[in-house]
């Protein structure tokens, strides 16, 4: 590996390309994985990660079959790189025109298939109030909501919370329960007499979310109650995935209760328990105080902020 290059050097002849790269590398589990992301040859991210060490004279990312993770000098520049990449990626803030007419692009991160009226409300004011200004939503998993945010690629999102960033802020949005589910070709669906006796050893299907040490460790606790079989057949980070294969028979699944309702009035879906005291999730609006908002991503969170302050959390929490 090369020396390092002075501080002044590195500045100079650092291509930013490198460092970009690098961030969705630190946030992938394999250069797979990353190139995927951003639609590279898995030979260009390597070289590209290969160029950066050479440059840094440090190793960052230990690589071997089966490990994959940040070295101490990969994680330093992983946090100092988000902000440098999101620096970048919103010098259009900076250097827009100041008019008296709201203006801008708004870029939300969401989990998927959130059901909020007080968000959909808070949308509809925010376009007809400023209707110059535009709106993108992108449905992922949760975690990668919070890094789109993290990293000052996505103005705020709505998701689940495992950890706690002190870089970020968090407001509660609302708050969901969860039920247990079956499809119509499951041999338990239509019954009203089912008990966990009859859940136990049924296959099931959940989302990536669904550990005990993630951000729906409660529903977790569920299925470990109602005793389904540890081995889960199919996974997704999109709701209306899981879903899918719930109506497909794979096996017993999760569900937001309030999401479905259509559902199980249209005899698509039949559900199981446990039916008193289903686990709460809350979901949460996350943003970036320390990111340079343009004036609709402000309109817009303090819409949001305003809406959640004014309404109590009871009319904000969905069964």
């Amino acid at each position: 590996m090369n020396r390092p290059l002075s501080a002044e050097r590195l500045a100079r002849e650092l291509d930013w390309n490198l460092l970009r790269t690098f961030v969705v590398l630190a946030e992938s589990r394999s250069v797979t994985e990353a190139a995927e992301r951003l639609r590279l040859k898995q030979p260009t991210v390597s070289n590209a990660l290969k160029r950066l060490e050479d440059r840094l004279g440090k190793k960052l990312i230990e690589r071997s079959p089966g490990r994959f993770e940040l070295t101490q000098a990969g994680r330093l520049l992983h946090r100092e790189a988000i902000d440098i990449h999101g620096a970048i990626l919103r010098l259009d803030t900076i250097m827009r025109e100041v008019t008296d007419e709201v203006q801008g692009h708004v870029r939300v991160s969401m989990a998927s298939h959130v059901v909020c009226p007080l968000f959909d409300d808070a949308l509809k004011t925010f376009h007809l109030r400023h209707p110059r200004a535009t709106l993108s939503i992108d449905v992922s998993a949760s975690r990668e909501a919070i890094a789109s945010v993290l990293g000052r690629r996505a103005s705020l999102a709505v998701c689940l919370i495992r950890d706690r960033s002190p870089k970020l802020e968090y407001r509660r949005l609302y708050r969901e329960f969860f039920g247990l589910f079956c499809g119509p070709t499951h041999p338990l669906f239509g019954r009203a007499d089912v008990t966990f006796a009859d859940l136990a050893g049924q296959s099931s299907v959940s989302f990536v979310t669904d550990r005990m040490t993630d951000a729906l460790r409660p529903v977790t606790l569920m299925r470990a109650e109602a005793e389904l079989d540890e081995r889960i057949v199919g996974t997704s980070a999109h709701l209306e995935e899981v879903r899918r294969m719930i109506l497909a028979g794979l096996g017993v699944g999760p569900l937001p209760i309030h999401v479905v309702k259509r559902d199980l009035e249209d005899g698509l879906l039949w559900r199981l328990p446990p039916y008193d005291d289903p686990p709460a999730i809350d979901v949460h609006v996350v943003w970036n105080p320390s990111a340079r908002m343009n004036r609709a991503e402000e309109a817009l969170l303090q819409s949001l902020l305003t809406r959640i302050e004014e309404t109590p959390m009871e009319e904000r929490t969905y069964f």
